[in-house]
Order: structure tokens, then C-alpha cells, then sequence
């Protein structure tokens, strides 16, 4: 893709925005927002430490911003595993506790509902978001490495074919800013539990000083295993630790850090 920015620097978007104008697909950079020193300064993120005074006005700031004024953010509580949750209109009749409590614990959403953006945080994880064209349903999904290995994102393509039918042939992907290969070295015990899992080494893993596993190319293939075609993946290619000055990078800026948001949202 060619990377897209607002105007004002504060959200990349995507191609798959021009293609499908049905829908919204978006990742905040750094700029722009109230948050400070490691936050600084858009982070839209409640759990990772930030003022919640701060957080807050930043949500407010990115409802702004969006083509249409979300009905509902759905922000989960990440813990690097694979539930999938799916968001049902009953999520907007919700209390804001209510709420909360659907979204903790989860990795990934898919939501059929026009109006709820769909998010997902990452700082160095890989932030995937779905479209399925046909059926008007769209999915988050958050890829960390543990994700990964795990298959978050087939299991993701799976559940909505489970629940609503989803092919993988009619669904656009946006795989956004995350940790490259290059940037990515890791120990031998990260390296075997992606050959245990069953992965093509020779296609995602180069060894240098240490291990480069390439988390991008390791999603690619799970998508193109659940059908999805080549020419409908778009990749951002934007390393968030080579450019820690727009995008968050827990790997430069430690875990109590602000976090990138990617959403999907069906507009109506």
C-alpha cells in the first residue's frame, strides 16, 4: 500500500477505505492527542497505565475524527491468547462496567452491527482488521507473537464462518503498522514454539546474531490458508520500532507506554 495519513498526522488509513467506502479502517499514530512523555501523546488505550483524564479526551478526539460518529468503541483487554469475541447490538444497550466486562480477556472481535468500532491496541504487535464484503462483517484482531503461534487469525476467519457464514475468498485484510523482521529478534524458545506449531521456518525465520521471526509473513499465511486471496491482504509495512516517532513501541519505549489503536467500522 501506499501509506495514507489525515491531514493532521493523527490516523493512517488504509486503501481498503477507497475500495469498500462502506466501511472505516484506521491506526492513530502518536501525534495529535493530550497524553505525556511515554503516552505522548494520542494513546486512546485505558489499560496500560496512562491518565485515565487523558485517555478519555483522546477517545473523544478520535470519535471526532472518524467519517461518522461511532455508536460504541469496542476497546478489549488484551491478554495475548485467541478468544474471539463477537459484538451484538446488545453491546450498545450496555452499561460502561457492562461492557468492560464482554471485552476483558479477548484478542479479537468480529461484529455484523453498523456503528461499533471495532479495536484492537498494539505496540509492536501485529494489528490485523477484516472485511468480509459479501456478508457486511468486519473482525479485529490482535497478533502478538504468543497470538501468532497460537493461529489468532485463522482462528478468527473461523469463527465467522461459524457464525456468519464468512468465506475467506470475499474478505479485504488491512495488516497494520507493527515490529518487522528485522527488528524482531528473538530467543531460540520463541523460534521452536513457531517450527512446533507447524510453520514454514525457511519463510519466516532468519537466524543472524539471534532468531528474526517475521510476524507479518507468519499471519499472511494463515490468511491465505483460510482462503483469503494474495491481492486482497494489504500490508502497511511500517516497522513501529524503526519509527518509534509516530507509532508506540514497547520494545523502545517500555511496556508503560501509550498503544497504537486500529479499528473497523461498518458505517451505515
Amino acid at each position: 500500500m501506499i501509506n495514507r495519513y489525515t491531514k493532521d498526522g493523527r490516523l493512517l488509513e488504509y486503501d481498503m477505505n477507497k475500495s469498500h467506502p462502506d466501511i472505516f479502517c484506521f491506526s492513530t499514530t502518536r501525534h495529535g492527542g493530550y497524553g505525556r512523555d511515554a503516552y505522548a501523546s494520542f494513546n486512546c488505550n485505558p489499560y496500560c497505565g496512562d491518565n485515565p483524564e487523558f485517555v478519555e479526551k483522546n477517545r473523544e478526539l478520535l470519535c471526532s475524527l472518524m467519517p461518522m460518529r461511532p455508536k460504541g468503541l469496542a476497546i478489549p483487554h488484551q491478554v495475548h491468547r485467541t478468544e474471539v469475541r463477537t459484538i451484538g447490538p446488545d453491546f450498545l444497550e450496555k452499561t460502561e462496567a457492562g461492557r468492560t466486562a464482554l471485552l476483558e480477556g479477548v484478542d479479537a472481535l468480529t461484529s455484523d452491527v453498523p456503528g461499533i468500532c471495532l479495536c484492537i491496541s498494539t505496540a509492536d504487535c501485529i494489528p490485523i482488521l477484516c472485511y468480509d464484503t459479501r456478508l457486511k462483517v468486519a473482525a479485529a484482531i490482535h497478533a502478538g507473537w504468543r497470538g501468532t503461534v497460537a493461529r489468532i487469525a485463522e482462528k478468527t476467519l473461523h469463527t465467522m464462518a461459524g457464525i456468519y457464514g464468512t468465506e475467506g475468498k470475499d474478505v479485504m485484510v488491512c495488516i497494520g503498522p507493527g515490529i518487522s523482521a528485522e527488528a524482531f529478534e528473538v530467543g531460540d524458545e520463541v523460534y521452536e514454539a513457531f517450527r512446533d506449531a507447524g510453520f514454514e521456518m525457511s519463510c519466516i525465520a532468519v537466524r543472524k546474531e539471534k532468531w528474526h521471526i517475521d510476524l507479518w509473513e507468519a499471519n499472511r499465511m494463515q490468511l491465505l490458508a483460510s482462503g483469503v486471496r494474495p491481492e486482497n491482504i494489504e500490508l502497511s509495512g511500517i516497522c513501529t520500532y524503526q519509527n518509534q516517532e509516530d507509532f508506540f513501541s514497547a520494545r523502545r519505549l517500555g511496556i508503560r507506554s501509550g498503544r497504537i489503536l486500529s479499528g473497523i467500522m461498518i458505517l451505515e
